[in-house]
């Protein structure tokens, strides 16, 4: 398997679209900062192949597939393998609910000559070949077709993680042994002897079958088989009497059955003949029918009277004039003599709210003019207050003044200084103010409840007068729709004489619908009565057809109990003529089943003589005891037959049993399998010590002991030492010999036939001193050198890459690692 191009979206640390082209790198590094994903690029082409990769611990955890944050991971990868090329696709998604599953894997066969670089263009999965596999579930099978390994050998051959390529090398015999175990498939031998561990037992199963079934096969031997061979001759014998004797039998069955069914089609006829009779109340129905008619007519004529005196009625009734304008014409007398009588009241009303208006507002100015003369004293009162004020203060000032001094007001010289009041003047002044506010104040509540009332007055005056001129114009609307009326008591009975003939009319309506109801029922009537006579016309003419084969009379279809005795009284005849004949009839039958009987009873002789039971048909029952016998004698030839084919298969499942048995005998002390891993080994290591010899120049040969491997050096006199003593590049120039060798071997000795078109290691390099890095440098360059298959390793040590000419450099920065081809 040689790969040419890896596309990687969503991939672990590879979020964004990133594409690694291995066209022409027959020789190529993965470098870059440790945790950058150089591996990754290793865990993308081992996931799209098998599901998985060898970091992952062994489990399928498709949730490590996806880079952080993201719901989808696409890897498609182009590889040769076989000198075919194919592309590997799987995508897994992670869903709704957080779980992750693969939505697509599949395997596709390139058409030869397809260019890679066609894959930029965006070309859908139909244009890229033959579909070898299109899910998951056959992924594994197309892809261990393809490359030849499962994807433990492909991890042990192709591909070889990280921390794992000296661990062949350095292993402990037990797990070396079972190392080459799962890789060779060495494990099908223990499923070989459980194979035939299992067909032994269904080996004996099926011997212990056989010998039930032999068992049950009894009575098998000569001498039943002659003795079947003499019962078919009895019963043939049987049936040729038989088959002799039935013909007469027949005839005389026959002839007893025509005179048993003439007797029968006798009695036939006289049960018919003597079941003719004439329904009761026959002569009654035309008679019914009569009186059913006169009824109707009467009922009829009975309508048609009430009807006349209601059209009269009605006519009356329209002609006595509009029972409607009568009505209102009452309606507004009543309403003219109602509303005069309170158009009298209303105008009294207005007549005395006049008054008590004219009154009250009188009253309102008598209380204004006095509200106006206490607001005029509390103004007299107040002026008085702002004078005593200042009198009250001239009278402070006396108190420091002497006759010739300056007044402190004017400025003058005082010639006399008045006397000093007793009493204050303010205080007499405030209290006087005190007085005029409080007479003020009741005065303006006067005016404001005299206003109030004649406000009220007012508005009932107003009320009335518009209610007179309502009243008013009602009652001069009533007498122009009175002018020309008749008086009340005209009008009164007129409407009397309305009701008088509404009554009558409705009694008339009554007495229609009685006639019509007594008119129908009678009509009904009718129909009962002529639905009885057809009735029995019918039950007539049915009894006559019954009759139509023995010849009845003509029928006179004018009275239907006359046509009904004619019948009957013809019927009475023919039976009492049949009757006559009958004892002779019956004569003749009896002597037909006495022959018929004889010969019966000489045929179940012969059935006794053979010892079979005799049946209804005895022809049948000969054939049947004939086929029964046959049947026997061949059912006995194949039970002869069936015994000694079981026989013969008993002596071939004892073979098989004993052969299962040795085979799971021998594979059970698993001799066999450690014949092979040893052979395996031998081959393994020669492999390994030549490939050895050629990487160290002739210096080392890998042998084994035991299990253990040992170096042996030719550049120190053949010196052989242990695995665990070599330095870091004789460790890895050993390790790679063993993993180049484990590679074609498995081509070899695998159940698969792989195809090992490269190998890629995996190993940092990073703990080797120079002289080991520059040994396994030239290592991997003598490996490239001879051309038969693509290597690749991955590092992050700029001294080995720098000798390595294609690199692919691996970065990473917050969002996404990115690969990029340098070197030639």
């Amino acid at each position: 398997m040689r790969p040419m191009r890896l596309d990687m979206a969503g991939f672990t640390v590879f979020r964004d679209d990133t594409t690694v082209d291995f066209t022409d790198a027959d020789f190529f590094a993965l470098i870059g900062p440790t945790g950058s994903g150089k591996s990754t690029v290793l865990d993308a082409i081992c996931f799209v192949l098998y599901g998985t990769v060898p970091r992952w611990g062994g489990t399928r955890g498709l949730a490590n597939a996806l880079a952080p944050s993201a719901t989808e991971a696409r890897v498609r990868l182009v590889f040769e393998s076989g000198g075919a090329r194919y592309v590997a696709t799987r995508v897994v998604r992670r869903d709704g609910r957080g779980n992750v599953k693969t939505a697509n894997a599949g395997l596709q066969l390139m058409p030869a000559g397809f260019d890679v670089t066609k894959l930029d263009t965006g070309l859908s999965p139909e244009d890229l070949g033959e579909v070898v596999a299109g899910t998951p579930a056959e992924m594994e099978q197309a892809v261990l077709e393809a490359v030849g390994l499962p994807y433990e050998q492909f991890t042990s051959c192709v591909v070889l993680p990280q921390g794992q390529f000296a661990d062949f090398l350095h292993a402990k015999p037990a797990t070396r042994q079972q190392i080459l175990v799962n890789l060779l498939g060495l494990g099908v031998y223990e499923d070989v002897q459980k194979r035939a561990t299992a067909r032994a037992a269904q080996a004996e199963a099926r011997l212990d079958a056989v010998d039930q079934l032999l068992a049950g096969l009894t009575g098998v031997d000569d001498a039943a088989l002659v003795e079947a061979d003499a019962r078919v001759d009895r019963m043939t014998e049987l049936a040729a009497a038989v088959t002799a004797a039935v013909p007469e039998l027949a005839a005389a069955r026959a002839t007893a059955r025509e005179a048993a069914a003439t007797l029968t089609a006798l009695d036939d006829e006289l049960t018919v003949l003597t079941g003719v009779r004439a329904p009761g109340g026959v002569a009654e129905v035309a008679l019914a029918v009569t009186a059913a008619r006169a009824e109707a007519e009467a009922a009829a004529t009975g309508v048609s009277l009430a009807e006349e005196r209601e059209e009269k009625l009605r006519g009356e009734l329209a002609g006595a004039g509009d029972e409607s304008a009568l009505r209102l014409l009452l309606r507004a007398y009543d309403d003219r003599d109602r509303l005069t009588g309170e158009a009298e009241t209303v105008r009294a009303t207005v007549t005395a709210a006049n008054d008590e208006h004219a009154a009250a507002v009188a009253a309102l100015a008598a209380a204004r003019a006095d509200a106006e003369r206490a607001e005029a004293e509390l103004e007299a009162a107040f002026r008085a207050h702002e004078e005593a004020k200042a009198t009250d203060l001239a009278v402070s000032l006396r108190v420091h003044l002497h006759p010739g001094a300056a007044c402190p007001v004017c400025t003058q010289p005082v010639a006399e200084v008045p006397a000093v009041p007793a009493d204050s003047a303010v205080v007499a002044a405030t209290a006087a103010g005190k007085a005029a506010r409080a007479a003020s104040k009741a005065a303006q509540a006067v005016v404001q409840q005299r206003d109030v009332a004649a406000r009220d007055l007012e508005r009932l005056l107003v009320q009335a007068r518009a209610r007179q001129e309502q009243l008013d114009a009602r009652l001069a609307e009533l007498a122009g729709q009175l002018s020309g009326a008749a008086e009340p008591a005209v009008l009164r009975r007129e409407l009397a004489e309305h009701a008088r003939l509404r009554r009558a009319l409705e009694e008339a309506a009554t007495a229609v619908r009685a006639g019509r109801d007594a008119a129908r029922q009678a009509r009904a009537g009718v129909d009962a009565a002529e639905e009885r006579l057809r009735a029995a016309w019918r039950r007539f003419d049915t009894t006559r057809d019954g009759l139509a084969r023995f010849g009845p009379p003509a029928t006179d279809r004018d009275d239907v109990a006359v046509a009904w005795a004619a019948l009957t009284g013809w019927a009475a005849t023919e039976a009492d003529r049949r009757r006559a004949d009958r004892a002779g009839r019956a004569a003749v039958v009896g002597e037909a089943e006495a022959a018929a009987d004889a010969v019966q009873r000489s045929i179940a002789g012969v059935f006794a003589a053979a010892d079979v039971p005799v049946a209804e048909d005895p022809v049948h029952a000969a054939t049947v005891a004939v086929e029964r016998a046959g049947a026997d004698r061949r059912r006995l030839r194949e039970r002869r037959e069936q015994a000694g084919t079981l026989r013969e298969q008993r002596a071939g499942h004892e073979r098989e049993a004993q052969v299962a048995r040795a085979l799971a005998g021998h594979l059970r002390a698993n001799n066999f399998e450690r014949w092979l891993l040893a052979e395996a080994l031998d081959l393994l290591v020669d492999g390994a010590s030549g490939i050895l010899r050629e990487l160290s120049g002739g210096q080392y040969e890998l042998v084994h002991d035991k299990g253990e491997f040992f170096v042996v050096d030719h550049h120190d006199a053949g010196l052989r030492r242990g695995v665990r003593t070599l330095s870091g590049g004789e460790t890895f120039q050993a390790s790679l010999a063993l993993a180049l060798a484990l590679s074609e071997q498995l081509a070899g000795m695998s159940t698969t036939a792989a195809s090992l078109e490269s190998i890629v290691l995996d190993e940092g390099f990073g703990t080797l001193d120079a002289a080991t890095l520059d040994t396994v440098a030239a290592t991997l360059e003598n490996l490239a050198a001879r051309g038969d298959r693509m290597v690749g390793v991955v590092t992050h040590v700029p001294a080995l890459a720098e000798r390595i000419p294609v690199r692919f450099e691996v970065r990473k920065d917050a969002r996404s690692a990115r690969v990029e081809r340098t070197g030639r």
